[in-house]
């Protein structure tokens, strides 16, 4: 029994699919994962199609006898479909199901056909448990059923208590929807929507987005269209005129828009365009750049007029009469989403008022210090108000940038003069009505690390959405728009309905992070008409000019295939350039006369071109082909013979020269003259061997191109040497020498001419290219190339290298010619002798990275590399830029020391001195602090010192004197030197040495992390002492006044979790561990906030300071570079204090990760 009925409002889709297979043996397929669907949104017309729905009841289920059972055929969408059923499973213990395409087999070649649909099994006791799955598929001939191969189990099915099968029947719907389909590719969003999108550089969405929304403000669009420009403006370097010309293309044109010309005009090159820019940022700058142009034109102030408000910062003393204020401009507003609902809680928290009392009053004038409130009130709001939501901010306790994906719900319409006007100020202009209705809203998808961007834009805020995603622009409900952007938590739904399953929740990605909004009583004004008339004439003239040679080319690049491209190189192309543009083989190709002629043109039509074009008669012409060798030389190889040139098209004669591979035929014209008058070629056998010559001058340094003869294949050199000196201009018996360029790839091959040799004993063939110069000068100072194999092998070898200082690796300090075979010895020697510095061996360089445009961490070792080839390599790339700097020693020697920068720490003045520390490599620790002992003050001459590890503000180590410093690192780990304490060197039996660190609890309450901050030291307790005898120790080791200690707390920490302390707490009885200076694990921790300021010296260690009163820092003043500072993880070696806990040395190896990725992005 079968029954077609409109369905109910169902649920929607959740589970994906599996298309039905039949497995014949071996493990059986589980149903797909869940993945997510397609979203078919931007592809739906306006109304969706009507869904139809599809009974049907299957009788005598459990005594059907077939593998596989099909439903009666039903119609949908003008297409036959029916539903397959596997009553005993598609080889699972599973009800298997499918939609099928009931004449698939009948169907045309190449048919397809969307559906959204979902397959049920009603529950015939109680409608709630009705097992239903969703999905959509693109049907076609390899798959023309989609379904679910693990419907539900047998298991359940069969039972009678589960209300599936009744007196054994089963009740199957579907419920299906067939939709239009829409190709990315040949969507036309002008066709479909009256508006086009904008094309993606790389990584340019967000600029897109923003460049959407600014258009689509047409009095915005009507003030650019109105600044002054010029006709003899260049859109490239014009921001006005680049915009102008990307808003007129929106307007005007067919198909998306490029941005190049608006990026090259900021200033942005390619590498640019593939960096993700802050969207505020562009949207201020651009604003700035467009304000600053409009001044002193018509459209000067439209700007401020559009996106300007202002707001009123004030400060009023609550217990005497005083109160500052200051009005400020804005043109957005940065709204906190963290711990808001809604842009209304978001207001309200940027008016929230702050009291100003205890330890933050507030100085007021002639008042002193008094109890204030300080707050923001608002005078007035622009018409156009844009609203920045903080999606991305900055987690202190991570130490990283974040996304806020958290639920922020905004309103279609919103009322900025709710509660009776809370959020103005008393000096705010109450006639005006501040009520503002949505016109776009621009979305993030993605993380903090990237993401996609778009918009959904209203133009005419009628109730019709627009998305605009790059390129493609579609069509949008309001739901899509809104609450589907407000982000938070989205809950798939239930597999069961009634069975008890746990809901899956995911967090959105996908949300609002910009949002514009238009003033209700402006929009007549903002929303109004741009046309033609805006637009100035010599911009049309310009567009309209571009846009004829866009649909020209457009047409050519239609009708290509039956067209080719000829390219003419003539005697003219050679001795142009040869010696100028190139040196090897003879033409560059791309440089000669082109021809776009019909394949089916004649070849003899095509000489009557060439005639009209170069003023040779077509009797007087001889085409030559090109032939590409083994050697990867090409020369011309043979010419053409009149029967070809007489009976061939075009197009016949590019396929028999390149074998169809090339679109173009490459031709060479060869034109006899007699005093510079044509004259017919002569005729042409196999003796004849048509050579190219080349002249070389060794004082001059200099190649030409000085002709072509034809010679006879038996002959030899000396016949032609006469006629080969009348070429160069020499007296007829100078003496020269002759050589045959052979190749230059990969390297020069160039080998002289035996004179005596005939031409075809000297291998010698059509095409082939002979250097000649007189003999080679001797023992000529001046002559540094004398022949030209030499020559030859400078300039294939020879490279512009761009020095630059290490101090200022972006600008180019100078530059040096030099040879790829140069050694590290005669590269450096030059650059020594550039600077004027004696000894080469104190330059030290280093490679350039390609990708990071940046020095590459690791110097080259001094003679580490043998060439300059291999100092310029950069994977397969090569780069032109070297860095360079001057040591105080040379690198031999210094590669056989080992530089330290080591802290040290004073012990009775605040201050800490940085120290480098050279010692050679095979030193210990001991000479470390014999070598420091001599540059430092020491309270007392006989005090000893220690060298410490700390890292992210613990101590890791002690180092002891006999280590060896060679896998000592310095980059991550600071190296701190103090004096030893007197205490610590009289220990009693009972006392303990404890570690003391500074921290603060993570904010968030479900985190039981603590974050370290300032120097860690180290503390003797003794038997019996209660915290409140330690705390004041410690308050006189670091000096805090009273009034900030007394807020301080104290608690014993391990692995991370404290246990707070009370004044009468015994503390050693904490501290168990025996050993003689503890572990970092277990430590007293001082809770207090952090504010002291950071120090320069520790920019390596995130935060490295302590609260004690600001000590002054000091450099040695025999800092130099740290020459080894990137031995990666070589810190890690060596004895530790303790055996650290697996968290901590995970903990260490994730800082030292997140240092090596900051240095690469850096």
């Amino acid at each position: 029994m079968t029954m077609m009925t409109p369905p109910p409002i169902e649920q929607e889709d959740e589970e994906m699919l599996v298309p039905h297979s039949e497995f014949p043996e071996g493990p059986q397929p589980m149903d797909a994962a869940p993945t997510v669907a397609v979203s078919t949104a931007d592809n739906q017309p306006a109304e969706d199609p009507p869904l139809t729905r599809f009974t049907w009841t299957i009788e005598n289920f459990s005594r059907l006898n077939v593998r596989k059972h099909f439903s009666e055929i039903f119609i949908v969408g003008g297409y036959k479909w029916r539903i397959l059923v596997f009553p005993k499973g598609n080889n699972v213990d599973h009800l298997s199901m499918y939609l099928d395409v009931a004449d698939a087999t009948s169907l045309p070649y190449g048919w397809s056909r969307y559906a959204q649909f979902s397959l049920s099994v009603i529950n015939q006791m109680h409608s709630k448990y009705t097992i239903r799955k969703d999905t959509q598929h693109q049907f076609n001939s390899r798959e023309s059923d989609w379904g679910f191969t693990s419907f539900m189990p047998l298991s359940d099915l069969y039972d009678p208590s589960r209300g599936y099968l009744v007196n054994d029947n089963l009740v199957v719907e579907a419920e299906v929807t067939v939709r239009k389909v829409v190709d990315y590719w040949t969507y036309d969003s002008k066709k479909e929507t009256g508006y086009v999108g904008l094309k993606n550089q790389g990584a340019t969405c967000y600029m897109n987005s923003l460049l959407q929304t600014l258009y689509h403000i047409p009095y915005f669009r009507k003030a650019v269209y109105h600044m002054p420009t010029t006709e003899n403006d260049i859109p490239s370097g014009s921001i006005p005129l680049a915009l102008q010309s990307l808003f007129y293309k929106l307007q005007y044109s067919d198909s998306s828009v490029a941005t190049k010309e608006l990026t090259k005009s900021f200033g942005w090159d390619t590498y640019d365009s593939f960096m993700q820019h802050d969207v505020q940022e562009l949207n201020r700058v651009l604003c700035e750049k467009l304000e600053d142009k409009m001044k002193g034109t018509v459209v000067e102030g439209t700007i401020q007029q559009l996106f300007e408000g202002h707001h009123m910062n004030y400060i009023e003393c609550i217990n005497v009469d005083y109160k500052s204020s200051r009005k400020e401009s804005f043109y957005d507003l940065q709204l906190d989403v963290k711990g808001c609902r809604d842009v209304y809680a978001s207001f309200d928290k940027y008016v929230e008022v702050e009291r100003l009392e205890g330890d933050n009053k507030y100085h007021a004038e002639h008042f002193g210090l008094q109890d204030a409130k300080k707050g923001v009130l608002f005078i007035d709001f622009p018409p156009v108000l844009q609203l920045q939501l903080k999606r991305f901010e900055y987690d202190f306790m991570r130490d990283t940038m974040v996304k806020i994906n958290d639920r922020y719900e905004f309103p279609l319409r919103l009322d900025l003069d709710r509660d009776n006007g809370k959020y103005l100020s008393p000096d705010a202009d109450r006639s005006v009505r501040n009520l503002y209705t949505l016109h776009s809203v621009l979305v993030h998808s993605g993380g903090v690390h990237g993401g996609h961007y778009y918009a959904f834009i209203r133009p005419t805020l009628s109730d019709q959405w627009f998305k605009f995603d790059d390129e493609r622009v579609t069509k949008e409900e309001i739901k899509r728009a809104l609450e589907e952007q407000y982000g938070g938590e989205e809950e798939l739904p239930q597999t069961n309905p009634g069975f008890n399953n746990t809901p899956f929740k995911f967090t959105k990605y996908s949300n609002a992070y910009m949002l514009v909004y238009i003033r209700e009583s402006d929009k007549d004004k903002i929303i109004c008409s741009v046309d033609e008339k805006d637009i100035a004439e010599h911009l049309r003239i310009r567009l309209k000019k571009e846009q004829e040679e866009k649909e020209h080319k457009k047409k050519e690049k239609a009708e290509a295939h039956l067209y080719t491209i000829i390219k003419v190189a003539r005697d003219e192309d050679l001795t142009e350039q040869i010696g100028r543009d190139i040196y090897f083989d003879l033409v560059d190709h791309d440089k000669v006369r082109s021809f776009r002629i019909q394949k089916q043109m004649p070849f003899k039509a095509f000489k009557e071109e060439v005639a009209k074009v170069f003023g040779i008669p077509v009797q007087f012409q001889r085409f030559w082909l090109w032939a590409k060798r083994q050697n990867h030389t090409y020369r011309p190889n043979r010419p053409l013979s009149p029967q070809e040139e007489a009976q061939s098209s075009v197009g016949q004669l590019r396929e028999v020269s390149n074998k169809g591979h090339n679109a173009e035929l490459k031709l060479f014209l060869e034109v006899e003259r007699a005093d510079l008058i044509p004259i017919l070629p002569p005729d042409k056998n196999k003796e004849d061997i048509l050579l190219f010559f080349k002249l070389y001058d060794p004082m001059k340094e200099e190649l030409r191109y000085v002709g072509r003869l034809f010679v006879k294949a038996l002959g030899k050199p000396t016949d032609i040497l006469t006629k080969l000196n009348e070429m160069a201009g020499f007296p007829p018996n100078e003496e020269i020498e002759l050589y045959e360029e052979i190749k230059f790839e990969p390297s020069i091959m160039c080998e002289l001419i035996d004179k005596k040799l005939n031409f075809r004993s000297s291998q010698l063939e059509d095409g082939d290219i002979i250097c000649y110069q007189k003999r080679p000068p001797e023992n000529n100072p001046e002559c540094r190339f004398p022949d030209v194999p030499s020559f030859l092998e400078y300039v294939h070898n020879r490279q512009v290298v761009h020095f630059r200082s290490l101090e200022k690796p972006k600008e180019d300090d100078f530059c040096l010619e030099l040879s790829k075979l140069h050694t590290y010895d005669d590269v450096v020697e030059r650059v020594a002798g550039r600077l004027g510095l004696d000894d080469p061996s104190k330059i030290r360089l280093t490679s350039h990275n390609c990708y990071s445009q940046q020095p590459k961490p690791q110097p080259i070792k001094y003679r580490g590399v043998e060439h300059l080839s291999d100092m310029l390599v950069h994977y397969n790339q090569m780069s032109d830029i070297l860095y360079y700097e001057v040591l105080d020693i040379p690198l031999p020697e210094l590669q056989g020391l080992k530089t330290l920068k080591v802290a040290f720490h004073h012990a009775t003045k605040d201050e800490i001195v940085i120290h480098s520390i050279r010692l050679p490599k095979n030193s210990v620790v001991g000479d470390v602090i014999n070598d420091l002992r001599t540059k430092v003050e020491l309270s007392h001459p006989n005090a000893e010192l220690r060298l410490l590890e700390v890292f992210y503000h613990k101590i890791y180590k002690i180092f002891p004197p006999s280590e060896k410093i060679e896998n000592i690192n310095d980059q991550y780990w600071t190296l701190r030197a103090e004096e030893i304490p007197e205490e610590e060197k009289n220990l009693g039996p009972h006392d303990r040495l404890i570690h003391v660190y500074h921290f603060m609890k993570d904010p968030n309450p479900n985190q039981m992390q603590v974050q370290n901050f300032g120097e860690p030291f180290f503390l003797v307790i003794h038997d019996g002492e209660t915290l409140a005898d330690v705390k004041l120790r410690i308050q006189k080791k670091l000096q805090v006044p009273d009034d900030d200690f007394s807020k301080w707390k104290f608690a014993f920490l391990s692995l991370g979790r404290p246990e707070y302390l009370q004044d009468s707490d015994i503390v050693s009885s904490r501290f168990q561990r025996r050993d003689v200076y503890g572990a970092w694990e277990q430590y007293l921790g001082c809770e207090h906030s952090d504010t002291t300021p950071k120090r320069a010296y520790q920019a390596n260690q995130n935060r490295h300071h302590a609260f004690e009163k600001p000590n002054a820092i000091f450099e040695s003043e025999n800092v130099e570079r740290d020459h080894d500072r990137r031995q990666g993880f070589a810190g890690l070696v060596g004895t530790p204090l303790l055996k650290p806990s697996v968290r901590e040395w995970v903990q260490r190896l994730l800082d030292l990760l997140i240092l090596e990725m900051r240095e690469a992005r850096g």
